[in-house]
């Protein structure tokens, strides 16, 4: 076993992965959000923050939260219902409002949103920047995730979709990658997206950094020496002992793919 030479390429494959990772997954976001283009708008609900502007006529402009009830008031028209529509569609409640009114014959009407507060989701756990996130548009996992920063080094290679009334889903980092719409669901509101701390396996024995190490993907026991910097001098890459979940301790093939809490032990070589 070269273990000198399996050490560095399998450090440079661990950052590779990484690195191109998360370049795929920029790649699919911006795919994803081109995708939703033709998205009718974000849907107003309470607690949003709005502007409306009437052009040429100022003191029909208001900054203003929609209510619990899901209206808002504006000066001289009074309460307009807000909750439901878009932008646009509180655009034109506003205009038909002025001109059936009879306060403006043909007015010109822009409402901005600057605040969403009423749908967001949440996400927690081993990401670059946990917290919760505006709907302000469909979006999917994968692009939730990009916007918090995507999983960190210390992260799972896969994520947990809590969604209040339903089973937890376990989302795979790679199933996301590969932008396949079954593995990447669109998220409502309320929904966590929450990423654990990495799977681990454990290395002892005749090893130069011995201890837990992360479980990448597809890692074989050949693969975890030369991440834990390879079999010491007096330590033998012929005789690794492998204990899996309550068995006993048995003789590990090199070419074995490592799982969660899997203990592997390397002994000392015979002189």
């Amino acid at each position: 076993m070269r273990i000198g030479e399996d050490r560095d390429g399998f450090a440079r494959l661990a950052m590779m992965w990484r690195l191109v990772l998360a370049t795929v997954l920029l790649l699919c976001g911006s795919g994803a959000a081109l995708a939703q283009a033709g998205d009718p708008g974000y849907v107003l609900g309470a607690d949003d923050t709005v502007q409306v502007i009437v052009y040429g006529q100022s003191e029909f402009n208001i900054t203003t939260r929609v209510k619990a009830d899901g209206t808002i008031v504006m000066p001289l028209i009074g309460i307009v219902k807000a909750s439901g529509l878009t932008s646009i569609g509180l655009a034109r409640e506003v205009t038909s409002k002025l001109t059936s009114g009879g306060f403006l014959k043909d007015p010109i009407v822009n409402v901005e949103i600057g605040a969403y507060v009423s749908k967001t989701v949440n996400v927690a756990g081993k990401v670059g920047a946990p917290g919760v996130y505006p709907l302000d548009r469909p979006y999917r996992a994968l692009e939730v995730l990009l916007k918090a920063g995507w999983i960190r080094e210390n992260g799972a290679a896969y994520v947990y979709l809590r969604r209040p009334g339903a089973s937890e889903i376990r989302l795979e980092a790679e199933g996301l990658v590969r932008g396949e719409p079954d593995k990447d669901p669109y998220l409502r509101p309320g929904d966590t997206l929450y990423v654990p701390e990495a799977d681990q396996f454990f290395l002892t024995g005749q090893v130069n950094r011995p201890g837990a190490l992360p479980v990448l993907p597809g890692m074989t026991i050949r693969q975890a020496l030369a991440l834990a910097g390879g079999v010491t001098a007096t330590g033998s890459s012929n005789k690794v002992g492998l204990i899996r979940g309550n068995a006993k301790e048995v003789d590990a093939e090199l070419t074995q793919i490592v799982q969660k809490n899997d203990v592997i032990i390397v002994k000392e070589r015979l002189f």
